[in-house]
This record gives C-alpha cells, structure tokens and sequence, in this order.
C-alpha cells in the first residue's frame, strides 16, 4: 500500500510523531460546491484546522497515487478541471490504475485516512440511504466503510436529501455509534433539528476523544464493535434553515430530480444544487458555514485524542 500513498511531508512527521491530523475529503472541491466557492472553502477549511492547532490532510487521487495532503496548488487543481472523477472505495483501483484524477468521497476518505494512520474526518455530511431506498438499494457505502475502518467523522448529519430515519436504522444495524455533540438531536445538514433522537452525546473534545478510545480498545480486544464514529454537530445556528423550510426545499429538489432523469453519483450534487438555486443561495450558505466548523471541531477532537493516546496505548 506504501507504494500507492504519496504523503506531504508535515503530515508525514506530525504523524510519526502522534501529532494531531484531521483528514478533509475533497468531493466537496471538485463536485460539492460552485467556483470559485469550492476552492476558497477548501482553502478555509484547512486554515481552520491549523487555527485550531492541529495538521490538515486534504485526500485526493492524482497520477496514480492517493495523496494525503494536498499542496496548494493540486487544490487548485482539483478545483478547476472538469473530468475529475468521484471516488468512493468502489472506485479507487480503477481510478488510480488508469491515472486519472479523483477527488475521494466520505467511504474514499476514510479509506485512505486509516491507511494513513488518520484518525479523525471532517466533512459536511455523510451519505446515507436515499429516498426510495427500500426499492432501490441506494445505500451510500459511507455507512459500510463506517462499519469497518478505524476513523471517527465529524459532521452535520446525513444530507438532508437523503432519507434520515433509514439511514439511521442502518448506522444502527452496523454498529456505528452515532454521537451528538452538544445536541441530542440527528441534525439534518442545513437544520439543526430532524427530530431523531439520538442515544448518545458528548460536550466536549476530551469526552469524544475518550469515547474513541474506548471504542478501539474493544476492538483492539476482540469485541466485535463497529470500527468507526460518527460525530453528529448541529450546523450554526445563524446560518441554519428551519426544518420546516428544509424539508420543502428537500420535496422539490426530489421532484426536479425525478423529472430530470439523473441517476447514480450525480444525483446528490444535483439535489443540493437545486435546492441552493430555490433558497437564493441560503443552502450553500449554511453548507459552508457547518463545513468550517465541523473542520474546527474535528481538530479539537483530534488534539484531544493526541494528547491522551498514551494513556490506551499496549
């Protein structure tokens, strides 16, 4: 696997080191946001992160390698081309066999974080099951690759197109802890509130940090446990929808899809870009604004994870 992995040099000591490294996947550059909004986020979310006081890893797939770090200036590129494909674990040998460029999803993330030695993800939202999925078996493979790699993701729920409840089912019948921080509730992507209740919070980055230990020491012994966490932040509260405004403008963007014929990968961006489109811009608005905080939070947590490691180490 070495031989396929190209890591920046200062992820590379800080993770010799067991320095904090938050891990950043790059759909959201290349087929997430808008130019030149994309770029500017990736560049912010980043910043972000060293702020906080942690290393940031941008992932990709360029000329036959996995690149964890991205320099400024394969961010740019990703940012700009047109045929950059999605990369979900799925995708990764073909793409990296045919030395195309890639910009790796939540699961492509986390696959490539853990080889790494990454511990923890940021992102906007999971995938999850889409509408229609008892039918369909539209399934995102984030919550398979949840359910067996080693990386805890920090984020603002599932999407908010997707189907909320039966995502959560499914986390549930993999084993993946699903967390709130500071809230009890799912949050729904633009809105704080879903009304799914959540059985697990923590408050702080220390008491995620322990929940991670935890949760890999009884791997570590055999338990069987799911290997991955999911941190469930609220977007903030000045940029969020109200649940009722979101799930309107989730109807319709279902609707304009279902008359536009889209399928497989390009449905989510399509769904999000319409629904961006109705808000005036609201939507993408409140996606930036949970996509730096959660790259805020997830440094914490991984400072804090670093800093007691230690402590659960054989």
């Amino acid at each position: 696997m070495n031989s396929l992995l190209s890591i920046r040099d200062d992820v590379a000591v800080a993770l010799a080191a067991g320095d904090p490294v938050v891990a950043l996947e790059s759909t959201v550059i290349a087929h997430g946001l808008p130019r030149p909004r994309n770029l500017e986020t990736a560049r912010n979310m980043e910043s972000a992160v060293r702020n906080a006081g942690a290393i940031p890893a941008t992932i990709a797939v360029l000329d036959g390698k996995i690149v964890i770090g991205l320099s400024e200036e394969q961010l740019a590129h990703l940012a700009t081309r047109d045929d950059v494909a999605k990369v979900s674990p799925a995708d990764i040998s073909a793409v990296l066999a045919a030395g195309l460029p890639g910009a790796t999803t939540v699961a492509g993330t986390m696959f490539a974080a853990s080889r790494a030695g990454i511990s923890v993800l940021a992102t906007g939202g999971i995938g999850g099951v889409h509408r229609g999925g008892e039918s369909s078996l539209d399934i995102s493979a984030d919550l398979a690759e949840l359910a067996r790699t080693k990386v805890a993701i920090v984020c603002a729920g599932a999407k908010a197109v997707l189907d909320l409840p039966r995502t959560l089912e499914v986390l549930e019948t993999l084993s993946v802890p699903v967390v709130g921080f500071g809230t009890a509730e799912f949050p729904a992507f633009y809105s704080r509130e879903s009304g799914l209740p959540l059985l697990h919070r923590v408050d702080t980055p220390e008491q995620a940090a322990h929940l991670m230990h935890v949760q890999w020491e009884l791997g570590r012994l055999g338990h069987g446990v799911s290997a991955g966490i999911l941190f469930a932040q609220p977007p903030p509260a000045a940029s969020a929808l109200q649940r009722t405004e979101m799930e309107a403008l989730v109807t319709q963007a279902v609707e304009s899809v279902e008359a536009s014929g889209v399928q497989g990968k390009g449905v989510t961006p399509f769904l999000l870009q319409d629904m961006a489109r109705r808000s005036g811009g609201r939507t993408l608005q409140a996606n930036i604004a949970l996509l730096m905080a959660n790259a805020d939070l997830a440094a914490r947590i991984a400072i804090a994870y670093s800093a007691t490691r230690s402590a659960f180490l054989p």
